[in-house]
């Protein structure tokens, strides 16, 4: 049994290294990795300044359509 479990976690190990290695090829090449941002960069700009006129977070989330915590993110993030 001890020899099977040695062959699995030397598997795992090889899947983990694989996997880390694809990663770090990506990211050299530029390619952007993770969820793409649900408002574009001009609506990001848009939100700020939304908030700065004092505009609820619910109706700003409202107007372009998703939730309040995107909203508040950006916020955070001014």
């Amino acid at each position: 049994m001890n020899v099977i479990n040695a062959v699995a976690q030397f598997e795992r190990d090889l899947l983990i290294e694989r996997t880390q290695s694809g990663l770090a090829r990506a990211k050299a090449e530029g390619k952007s990795l993770g969820r793409p941002s649900a408002l574009s960069a001009d609506q990001q700009v848009e939100v700020k300044e939304k908030i700065k006129n004092g505009e609820a977070i619910s109706s700003i989330a409202r107007q372009f359509e998703t939730s309040r915590q995107t909203i508040m993110r950006v916020r955070d993030q001014a």
